[in-house]
């Protein structure tokens, strides 16, 4: 089996791709994006493992469960919402596996058998990859969003991608909620936000030297528009995770939308 890419994924806001919109097509571009993920894979992975905006722990912590429940860790949607399923299967064998790489690189890890998918997981892979015949096990970033530290932990599992494994890190480019859902609530437009720091970021994942990526990335607070774009990291340090499995892979941008005023763009690492 060849290597796989890493991903980092945009996957929206709360239950967006299954609830109605004004305007109706606001999430049709990002649907579509999802639609045909799968198909830009070489190969069908054996496994998943996603590190999600929505879960940090003081301990790295890996899913162990066989077959993991549905966490809705969203509020006041519609009713409908909150009966989405996605049934894809744990891989208690890889959790452990997973436990052991980032042990041999010195990063204490955990099992948790109990917590179930995240809307940062269930919400886009319901789209992305609605059979969900995927083993899928998500990793928590640590709860201290050091950059450096979650592209070391990247580094760890870099080895998974030769064993069939996808690497896909679930956040968001642009997450200024008190601006995005400011602009859902009055209906105003205005100017798009985040454009600055997703142009930066963009040119920092292409970067071709892994060293200089790195040390921009680490840097990332720095950048023009990131305390805008970021006013807490949570989900922009799934895309560290994804880069530091990246190895020598360059990233790419493979999509970008403006949502909710907000500029949103994915990328592939390999």
């Amino acid at each position: 089996m060849s290597r796989m890419p890493t991903l980092f994924i945009p996957h929206g806001g709360g239950p967006c791709f299954f609830m109605d919109w004004n305007p109706p097509d606001t999430w049709d571009r990002h649907r579509a994006y999802l639609e045909g993920l799968a198909d830009t894979l070489e190969e069908k992975p054996k496994a998943i493992v996603v590190i999600s905006g929505h879960w940090d722990e003081d301990v790295v912590t890996v899913q162990s469960s066989p077959a993991p429940g549905m966490l809705f860790d969203y509020y006041g949607f519609p009713p409908h919402t909150y009966e989405l399923d996605y049934p894809a299967p744990g891989d208690p064998l890889l959790a452990g596996h997973i436990v052991e790489l980032l042990s041999a690189n010195h990063i204490p890890a955990k099992l948790d058998g109990k917590r179930g998918y995240d809307h940062g997981l269930f919400v886009p892979f319901l789209v992305a990859f609605p059979d969900a015949d995927i083993p899928v096990i998500e990793v928590s970033m640590r709860s201290d969003l050091d950059p450096a530290f979650h592209m070391a932990l990247g580094r760890a599992l870099r080895p998974l991608r030769d064993e069939g494994v996808l690497i896909v890190g679930s956040g968001n480019t642009y997450h200024n909620l008190k601006e995005m859902l400011g602009r859902m609530r009055s209906g105003r437009s205005g100017p798009e936000k985040g454009a600055e720091f997703d142009a930066w970021l963009t040119d920092a994942v292409a970067d071709p030297d892994p060293l200089e990526r790195a040390r921009k990335l680490a840097a990332w607070a720095e950048a023009p528009g990131a305390r805008e774009a970021h006013p807490h990291e949570d989900h922009l340090l799934p895309l560290h995770v994804a880069a530091g499995a990246a190895g020598e892979d360059r990233g790419v941008r493979t999509f970008e939308d403006t949502v909710m005023g907000g500029v949103q763009s994915a990328y592939r690492f390999g």
